[in-house]
């Protein structure tokens, strides 16, 4: 009777033990597929961040405040390599520690992380310590996870997260903050063509406009909050001849005179860039394309009665005469030119390349008779 309790009491035990197995995978499985849920929910976010209308900075510095809030980090710091210099592109940390954060590569703690591309995580055993990368500061952080960051096998720089606490890293399933590091590479990466747009940008010297890179950064903040913007291109067709049969700084001035006419009579809403050579574009935010062409006909007409005079002046010229080589002074002629341009317009949709709608603008004005000069539309 005592063998068949024991027995009964072996399975039941059993059972309860495959029960409990069971639950914890169960319970494993779960906190799971809970984490992939959080970690997509934080993916979304970023790419929420990625598809926003702002600049390069603003954006990394909110993928920042995401990672720190959702991953209840301390602090967390974003150093990416810019061509020449190590930058700090997002950190919550104060002012005070930046060189010291922005100089981690050079740390010999970090150094073999960053060769082999792996995480290095540190942390102090006692209070009286500090971090090897810490100079004067004391008690602001405890522990680090430090992550190099590569781009196809390149290596742009650094994360680093840090807490106040000793040890606050022993616990930290690395693999979930692999995803992290793996989504702020993603974000970087996929804003490489953007920050480029907008570091080469230039201010042309003859009119002071920006050039054509300025529509595909930071102008398309202005014309992007509204669904259409009517797109004009202008071109001064004689510009060639100008140059030719006048002189190259009639050229440069009927370039900028032109230039004029625009900025002083252009509300400040729209933008206005000098796109290429003798061609400019005008992005009217929010506009029909239907709305600007009386705007437009007042711009050709005070633009095509523009003159630009040189005045004949005496200047000292070399002669040969009587087979020696001597100075004479001469009277050049009076020199004027004017500007005879020929614009099209079309529509530019929220959300759609602005830059395949000027190539298909500029395609049009290339390809037009020389002796056109009008306004179109297509």
């Amino acid at each position: 009777m005592v063998i068949v309790v024991i027995i009964v009491l072996l399975i039941a035990i059993a059972v309860l033990v495959a029960y409990n197995i069971h639950i914890q995978k169960k319970i494993e499985a779960f906190n799971n597929i809970n984490q992939q849920i959080n970690n997509l929910s934080i993916l979304q976010d970023f790419m929420k961040v990625a598809g926003e209308e702002d600049s390069v900075d603003a954006k990394i510095n909110k993928i920042n405040d995401i990672v720190i809030e959702k991953y209840d980090i301390k602090y967390s710091t974003i150093v990416v390599f810019d061509g020449a210099e190590y930058v700090i592109k997002a950190t919550n940390v104060d002012e005070i520690h930046h060189e010291t954060l922005a100089n981690l590569h050079n740390e010999e703690i970090f150094q073999d992380s960053v060769s082999t591309a792996t995480p290095k995580y540190i942390t102090i055993d006692n209070e009286n310590e500090k971090l090897p990368y810490q100079k004067v500061e004391m008690g602001r952080a405890k522990s680090a996870m430090f992550f190099p960051l590569y781009i196809d096998n390149i290596y742009i720089g650094y994360w680093i997260m840090e807490s106040g606490r000793m040890h606050a890293f022993d616990k930290t399933d690395t693999a979930i903050i692999e995803v992290v590091k793996d989504n702020i590479i993603s974000i970087l990466s996929t804003m490489s063509y953007q920050d480029a747009m907008e570091k080469i940008v230039r201010t042309d010297k003859f009119t002071g406009l920006y050039s054509a890179e300025y529509l595909y950064g930071r102008a398309k903040k202005t014309f992007d909050k509204f669904p259409t913007s009517a797109v004009c291109m202008f071109k001064i067709v004689n510009i060639e001849e100008i140059n030719e049969k006048a002189s190259r700084q009639i050229g440069n001035e009927i370039i900028t005179e032109v230039s004029n006419i625009v900025k002083t009579k252009m509300p400040s809403q729209y933008v206005f860039v000098r796109y290429m050579g003798p061609k400019f574009v005008i992005v009217f935010s929010g506009v029909e394309e239907g709305s600007v062409e009386e705007f437009l006909k007042t711009l050709k007409k005070e633009m095509e009665e523009l003159e630009i005079v040189e005045e004949a002046e005496e200047v000292e010229v070399k002669k040969v005469i009587n087979g020696k080589r001597v100075k004479v002074r001469e009277l050049k002629e009076e020199k004027s030119a004017s500007p005879k341009v020929n614009f099209v317009v079309s529509t530019y949709y929220k959300g759609t390349g602005i830059e395949q709608l000027n190539k298909k603008l500029e395609e049009y004005l290339d390809s037009a008779e020389e002796s056109e000069s009008k306004i179109n539309y297509i």
